[in-house]
């Protein structure tokens, strides 16, 4: 039976033979194809369903101004621009029910973008010569695409490569056939945290949302997590967030290679969503465990929390400069943002009489915090620890204030009378 559809995009000028061997084993294993090409040179041995010519005009060029360009990467942004409103267009339209794009490291920089284009629950999958590689920057990763390395298979088709072209076909059929989209009548809270061993909060918070009705995902924020987290924020995807582990900030401000990007903390604001804000493990910078520790932080106290990754533990300075990221990164929010300051420490190993307790450093960046914070952000000091219940008792007061005055969206306004 011929029940879902799934869309191949590639260059058909160069791999015209790889593109055909893919869209077979897809259609042997019962499914559909539609085709689109995202040459510029040459053309396919068949027409695709939707040309060249067709995606680079979705993008509002042509195909002679990308070979006017007279450069490779002009050329296939143009093509990567129109592959994106095209497919997202098309999957608004009910075309495809999964996505598959194969390509070098061009056509991955094309799928990239394709991928973040398309919805939350799409299917979408990168045959990819570069698949995990530290060219792909964790920011342009959709929150869930899924990749196979392209083994053997750069020019021409063989029993390696066709290996993984077979997987990926049956991967992408199976995930159209198996894919539960999000219920859109049902709101959804996004939250961030780390495991239960730095922050507890989760474990009072979820089931009390979910005794409001509310759905509740949580992202572990060690980079991949955190983007994940702020592409479904920037797409309006949440109700309301509950960002309480924003140490990825200070993973960026502070240079490691564990960051969610320069946008964390920015695209819930952006997109008008309301938040509920605490800087949860804010001491703490993240290195790859297994790499050399940089000379920088040689001094610095540190927490191995396994073999892939070490925490450094900032002084006061560095966590100064970590509270003016949060203010400078909230003061272009357009929803309501309430900060939460637990006084007494923002994650387990910073209690009084834990390992990294440091009062004076503390006291630092919550002064500085308070003091830098823009005016379209409620500050809540609180007399307690982050993972005290007197924190999740504060984040779900203010959220049920919100509900009540109809900020929350997500259930009819009649209902908010009685949660």
């Amino acid at each position: 039976m011929l029940d879902k559809t799934i869309l191949v995009i590639g260059t058909y000028d160069t791999k015209d033979d790889e593109l055909g061997f893919l869209a077979n084993v897809i259609r042997e294993q019962g499914g559909q194809v539609v085709t689109m090409d995202v040459s510029v040179l040459g053309d396919p041995s068949a027409p695709a369903d939707y040309s060249k010519h067709d995606v680079a005009e979705a993008g509002g060029s042509s195909i002679a101004e990308a070979v006017a360009s007279g450069n490779e990467n002009a050329a296939m942004q143009i093509m990567a621009t129109g592959a994106s409103l095209l497919s997202a267009r098309l999957c608004a339209d009910g075309k495809f029910d999964g996505m598959i794009v194969l390509g070098g490291s061009m056509g991955t920089d094309l799928a990239l973008d394709v991928c973040t284009a398309l919805p939350l629950g799409v299917p979408k999958y990168i045959i990819s010569t570069v698949s995990f590689s530290p060219l792909i920057p964790p920011h342009r990763v959709a929150a869930d695409v899924q990749m196979i390395l392209w083994a053997g298979g750069l020019y021409g088709l063989n029993a390696i490569c066709k290996a993984s072209l077979s997987q990926a076909a049956g991967a992408v059929l199976g995930a159209a056939r198996a894919a539960r989209k999000p219920d859109p009548d049902k709101p959804i809270i996004g939250m961030t945290s780390l495991g239960t061993s730095a922050l507890k909060y989760v474990i009072p918070l979820k089931p009390a949302l979910e005794a409001q009705g509310f759905e509740v995902a949580v992202f572990h924020a060690t980079g991949m997590g955190g983007r994940a987290f702020e592409s479904l924020a920037a797409q309006g995807v949440f109700a309301c967030v509950f960002d309480f582990c924003t140490q990825e900030l200070g993973n960026h401000v502070h240079g490691s290679s564990i960051s969610a990007g320069a946008d964390r903390l920015t695209n819930a604001g952006a997109s008008s969503t309301p938040q509920i804000v605490a800087p949860g493990c804010y001491d703490l910078v993240d290195i790859v465990g297994w790499h050399p520790v940089p000379e920088k932080w040689a001094d610095h106290p540190k927490h191995a929390h396994n073999r892939l990754l070490t925490s450094i533990v900032l002084d006061g300075e560095e966590r100064k400069a970590v509270a003016r990221a949060h203010s400078e990164q909230l003061a272009g929010s357009k929803g309501p943002v309430a900060m939460i300051l637990p006084e007494h420490g923002l994650g387990e190993w910073d209690r009084e009489g834990a390992d990294l307790h440091d009062k004076g450093g503390l006291s630092q960046f919550l002064d500085e915090l308070q003091g830098t914070l823009p005016p379209n952000v409620t500050l809540h000091r609180l007399e307690a620890h982050i993972n005290d219940a007197a924190f999740a008792d504060k984040a779900l007061e203010i959220f049920g204030t919100w509900r009540t005055e109809g900020i929350v969206a997500g259930e009819p306004r009649a209902n908010l009378e009685n949660p």
